[in-house]
C-alpha cells in the first residue's frame, strides 16, 4: 500500500504545476499589455511625423487618433480611433464628435477596471490636454463629474457653452459586471492655459 507521502506527492506537483501556469499567464498578459503600449506609441509617433494615422500592428482594426494627458493624476495615453473591443483592450477610444451649441465635442470612452479607472480621482478644476496628429495640443479643465443612467438620459453637449471634451466610463468602479446601465462622466471645457512642454518634448 502506498504510503502517505507517496500519495501526497503527486498533488504537491500539481499544485506546482498550476501554480506556475498562473503565474505564467499573469507574466504574459503583463508583457502583452507593455508590448501593446510600446507599439501604439511607435505608431503614434509615426503618425505624427508621416501626417497620417498609422496602425500599431498589422491586422489591427484602430489606431491613434490623439494624445490625452493629465499630468495631477500622472494619465497619459494614446486615443484610439472607435470603441470597438479590440480599441477599448489597448486604450480609450474616440466614441464619437458631434456638434453642440458651441461648436464640436468629443466623447473618449474607457473601461473603468484599466486606462479610465484613474477618472474617479478626477477632480473639478484638474487640467488635462488634449494632442491631435498634427502636434496641436488643446488645453481644458475638468468642469464637472456625474453619473448619468443610460436607460433615460443620452450623452449630449450642453445646450449653452463653448465645445468641449466628455471622458465617459461605466460606473460603480468596483463593479466587475459588465454592460450595466449607468455612467461615470467626466465634462471638461476649453482652458487658455498653455501646455508646460514643445511638442518635440512630449514623445514617450
Amino acid at each position: 500500500m502506498p504510503s502517505v507521502n507517496a500519495l501526497r506527492r503527486p498533488a504537491l506537483v500539481l499544485v506546482l504545476l498550476l501554480a506556475g501556469w498562473q503565474l505564467w499567464g499573469a507574466a504574459w498578459i503583463h508583457t502583452k499589455a507593455a508590448l501593446a503600449q510600446y507599439l501604439l506609441v511607435r505608431a503614434w509617433d509615426s503618425a505624427q511625423r508621416e501626417g497620417e494615422a498609422q496602425k500599431p500592428w498589422p491586422w489591427a482594426d484602430t489606431w491613434p487618433v490623439a494624445r490625452l494627458q493629465l499630468p495631477t493624476l500622472e494619465a497619459d495615453y494614446r486615443v484610439l480611433a472607435g470603441t470597438s473591443g479590440q480599441a477599448l483592450a489597448f486604450g480609450p477610444g474616440l466614441h464619437e464628435v458631434f456638434d453642440g451649441a458651441g461648436g464640436r465635442w468629443a466623447v473618449i470612452a474607457g473601461h473603468r477596471d484599466t486606462h479610465f479607472q484613474f477618472l474617479q480621482s478626477v477632480q473639478p478644476g484638474m487640467a488635462l490636454w488634449l494632442e491631435d496628429m498634427a502636434g496641436s495640443v488643446r488645453a481644458f479643465q475638468v468642469a464637472s463629474v456625474r453619473v448619468v443612467d443610460s436607460r433615460v438620459e443620452t450623452l449630449q453637449p450642453p445646450s449653452a457653452g463653448p465645445a468641449g471634451l466628455l471622458l465617459v466610463t461605466c460606473y460603480p468602479f468596483s463593479d466587475w459586471r459588465p454592460n450595466g446601465p449607468l455612467r461615470y462622466v467626466v465634462e471638461a471645457l476649453p482652458s487658455p492655459a498653455v501646455h508646460p512642454l514643445a511638442r518635440g518634448s512630449m514623445d514617450g
